[in-house]
């Protein structure tokens, strides 16, 4: 049924999202446990390690971590894209207004956080961090949410994954452009020209990921090049990948007939029309799936139970105590998470709807909202992401656990604001 082909794209999704936030949980305490033991060198070391390719003088080679933090993350951020189309597109934000409200909500979620963290950090040794509270852990969220079940709408897992997801591209957009480095504008014209290529292999009918892959895999290399975060050509890609499908289920029911239709005949090598029609009925089968789709199901589960894992376990580690704690550093961290990402989505939103430009579903509280703006502040993945980026070694500790403490502080305080929502609600 079309209702069928909204909604269970979102409900896998929401699904494997919910076991990733144990995996990543899972991982995240890995990590401190083993920072925090006698093994804490040697685990650190591992991360360290140097791989890479060495052919003459060419030497292209960085830390496990790097690789982890720059390549693996790229196909994190291609399938936040990913996501990101197909609900714009397909699912549940095909409502300008509706996909309004999130967005709003994103943007909210971003700006007050960045200009609270600012206000706390300015002229101080961490003011280039800005844009650590700026994100918003999907999987934790998402997970966060399925602990109350059904006690809580529909309207407000699609807010709150839709806000995320849009959250996630802005920031990975503000590391292109704020946590950069110098521009090298031959490298990125050859970026561009990949895209450009990309573009035109989509317009004369070339559907094989092999090929596309092996572009993006070259796209990366330019943009790496180029100075600009390369973790943006996920993105770029995933938002340039087909969500229309190019076989109708019409068409698909017209060449299984033609299937059904032919005599049972033995069984013969030859290149007969009936062979023929099996190749084009295994095409077509494939193909009612539009790319993103395809895409989705293909990556989501590999990123979301090895490549966040493996993220966490690279740079969610920490000794505790933390060395050279910088106590306004952490706190402006801790605040901008649990005070500024409500703020601003809550002040947003409203703006959103006051002005005209958003709706909101009958069952969609304020107070679910304010419930749905803390969790936001669990920012973790993302968050950590952009502090690798922002800080050097002597203030990466301090920042890390302002992470940690917010996450903490924005998951309890969010669920019991929910829970409370939800037995007011309750007949």
């Amino acid at each position: 049924m079309p209702v069928d082909r909204l909604t269970k794209p979102l409900a896998r999704f929401v699904q494997i999202e919910t076991a990733g936030g144990g995996a990543l949980l899972l991982a995240t305490f890995t990590a401190l446990l083993l920072s925090n033991s006698p093994w804490a060198e040697a685990f650190a070391r591992i991360w360290e390690t140097p791989a890479g390719l060495h052919i003459g003088s060419l030497d292209f080679a960085r830390s496990l971590k790097e690789w982890i933090n720059d390549a693996a993350m790229t196909l994190f951020f291609f399938l936040v894209a990913l996501e990101l189309k197909r609900e714009l597109v397909l699912g549940e934000l095909r409502d300008p207004r509706v996909a309004a409200l999130s967005i709003a909500g994103a943007l909210g979620g971003m700006t007050v956080p960045a200009l609270l963290y600012l206000a706390l950090q300015w002229q101080q040794p961490g003011e280039r961090a800005w844009g650590v509270v700026m994100a918003t852990d999907t999987a934790f969220v998402i997970g966060c949410l399925a602990l109350l079940g059904s006690r809580i709408p529909h309207s407000l897992r699609v807010f709150m994954l839709s806000l995320a997801i849009v959250d996630d591209v802005g920031a990975i957009l503000v590391v292109a452009i704020g946590y950069s480095g110098p521009i090298v504008w031959s490298a990125l014209g050859l970026a561009v020209l990949g895209f450009a290529g990309v573009r035109l292999m989509g317009r004369i009918g070339i559907r094989g990921f092999a090929q596309y892959f092996l572009i993006g895999g070259l796209i990366w290399l330019a943009m790496d090049a180029s100075g600009i975060h390369a973790t943006i050509t996920g993105v770029i890609l995933g938002l340039m990948t087909p969500a229309r499908r190019w076989v109708s289920d019409d068409r698909l029911y017209a060449i299984l007939d033609k299937v059904v239709a032919h005599p049972a005949g033995e069984a013969s090598s030859e290149d007969t029309k009936d062979r023929s029609t099996l190749q084009l009925a295994e095409i077509a089968s494939r193909e009612t799936l539009s790319p993103v789709e395809r895409l989705e199901i293909g990556l989501h589960t590999w990123v979301v139970f090895i490549v966040m894992p493996l993220f966490a376990l690279a740079n969610a580690g920490m000794p505790l105590p933390v060395t050279g704690f910088v106590p306004g550093l952490t706190l402006a961290v801790f605040l901008g998470f649990v005070i500024g990402k409500p703020l601003g989505i809550l002040l947003f939103t409203w703006l959103a709807l006051a002005s005209g430009l958003a709706t909101r579903a009958d069952d969609l509280s304020w107070r679910l909202l304010a419930g749905g703006g803390l969790l936001a502040g669990i920012g973790f993945t993302m968050a950590l992401f952009i502090t690798q980026l922002a800080l050097g070694d002597a203030l990466i500790g301090s920042a890390k656990l302002g992470i940690l403490l917010a996450s903490i502080a924005s998951g309890l305080a969010g669920l019991a604001v929910l829970a409370g929502a939800s037995r007011q609600a309750a007949p």
